[in-house]
């Protein structure tokens, strides 16, 4: 290479560099975020600055649906409000002012819930909603596998456009990247609309090949909706070699169904710039007798506020007798972190239940890592020791329990695009808590002589982990 090409080189990356180091450095971020990046950049050349392209740009102030294209969605919410509702509890009316105000996430009133915490059981009850379908199917998924369970999902799609029902389909380009374009074929060809989220293209979305769609949602009709922790691949049906997967997704009828219309909706404008319009994609079915309160929120990187994790810990600082948890991937930011932690000393019952081994060894480290602060603060951590714990579930004493797609970690809470219902319901709380006693019964519940007495290098390669907490 000649020697004045050499120079120029070096003075494009030093520029770049340079140029990189100021943005960092203006948008304010938290030290704690910037530093590290920082680092990297300086000591890793080339490296560095490939690792900060793809995972290290701040999107918080791009936006891929504006502001009033979200409210014109959620004005179908707000149409079918109603004046004299149920009063929520006192003390969660500041969420619930929060996820309304920060999130667009409108109190829904009436919705009833079907429990699921087997994949087969989801699948089934699934497959037999798409085959009743009348007008029309959207779904989104973080991960679509061709396999036997992405088999039977697609037969029964076909069948159903076939038989004219409009079919919409969302998949995450990067979750489901084992699908081939021939899957979707036949279902495309029948008039079907498949589109990849974020679709990654090099050069001009690299940048966001970090930021992905992890929901998993269903709306059949306006009349049935889906939502939870269960994609579609063999693994949630079957098991894989970590054993049975225990999961937890929900059924629900009734106005729940128009939040979760509402976040998808949203999505398919932001994917593909074009309007679904119509009441009869929010028909209102009145539940009788159903006198509860739910608010979906949907959280994503962009934006200023990170409503989910704000939401999240809110409800951890409301509570006043319980906490619990289950989650395969604790990684929590400093507030979470901290709200733990303080409501576990002011004598709280927080309860933390993770799986035993999760799919990465890399992240059992950097989950390890926090157990030992949780510990002395008072949190009781149990171990699922019955196949791979993949359930996104929290109980907030016995009025409030938060489920839906996002773990408790750095990625759900800032890099992905969410869903979390926010459920006020005291009946729905006690048949979570009957199936939390359950998964207890399969737990190990962790104590301190056999936790604080582990190899030092075991303790070091956790640290050594944590480091990278945001990035796992």
């Amino acid at each position: 290479m000649p020697e004045w090409l050499t120079y120029l080189l070096a003075a494009i990356y030093g520029v770049s560099i340079v140029g990189v180091v100021v943005v960092i450095i203006s948008e304010n971020r938290n030290p704690l975020k910037s530093l590290p990046w920082l680092v990297v950049l300086l000591l890793a050349p080339v490296v560095g600055l490939i690792c900060y392209f793809f995972f290290g740009q701040n999107l918080s102030k791009r936006r891929i649906i504006s502001r009033r294209t979200r409210k014109q969605v959620a004005s179908y919410l707000e149409q079918t409000a109603e004046e004299e509702r149920p009063a929520l509890p006192g003390r969660f009316r500041p969420l619930s002012h929060l996820l309304s105000y920060n999130g667009h996430a409108v109190p829904l009133y009436g919705t009833q819930y079907t429990i699921f915490t087997a994949g087969m059981q989801k699948m089934e009850a699934l497959l037999a909603d798409i085959r009743a379908a009348k007008h029309h199917i959207h779904l989104q998924y973080y991960i679509i596998e061709d396999d036997r369970a992405g088999g039977l999902l697609r037969e029964a799609l076909i069948e159903r456009a076939r038989a004219g029902v409009e079919i919409r389909l969302l998949y995450d380009d990067v979750g489901s990247r084992s699908v081939r374009k021939k899957f979707f074929e036949e279902l495309e060809a029948l008039g079907a609309e498949v589109y990849p989220f974020l679709h990654v293209q090099f050069p001009r979305f690299a940048s966001k090949v970090n930021y992905r769609n992890h929901r998993k949602e269903v709306i059949i009709d306006a009349r049935v909706g889906y939502m939870g922790g269960m994609n579609i691949a063999d693994r949630y049906l079957y098991g894989s070699e970590l054993g049975p997967w225990r999961d937890t997704h929900f059924r629900m009828e009734g106005a729940g169904v128009r939040g979760l219309q509402s976040a998808f909706l949203s999505d398919w404008y932001a994917t593909t710039r074009r309007r679904v319009e119509g009441a009869a994609y929010f028909t209102n079915i009145e539940i009788p007798s159903c006198e509860n309160v739910v608010q979906l929120l949907s959280g994503g990187p962009f934006g200023k506020w990170r409503v989910l994790l704000q939401a999240v810990t809110m409800a951890v600082m409301r509570a006043r007798r319980r906490i619990w948890i289950e989650t395969p991937y604790f990684l929590p930011s400093e507030p979470l972190n901290n709200a733990l932690q303080t409501a576990a000393l002011a004598g709280v019952d927080v309860r933390l239940m993770l799986p035993l081994r999760s799919d990465s060894k890399a992240v059992d480290l950097a989950i390890h890592s926090y157990i030992d602060d949780m510990m002395r603060a008072g949190v009781k951590i149990y171990f699922y020791m019955a196949g791979f714990l993949h359930s996104k579930l929290m109980l907030v004493d016995d009025e409030l329990a938060v489920f839906g797609s996002s773990n408790m970690d750095f990625r759900s809470f800032e890099h992905n695009f969410e869903i979390n219902a926010f459920a006020y319901d005291t009946a729905l709380v006690e048949q979570l808590e009957a199936i939390y006693q359950s998964d207890l019964s399969r737990c190990h519940l962790l104590t301190h002589a056999e936790w604080f007495n582990r190899p030092r290098l075991r303790k070091f390669a956790e640290s050594i982990m944590r480091l990278f907490s945001p990035l796992l």
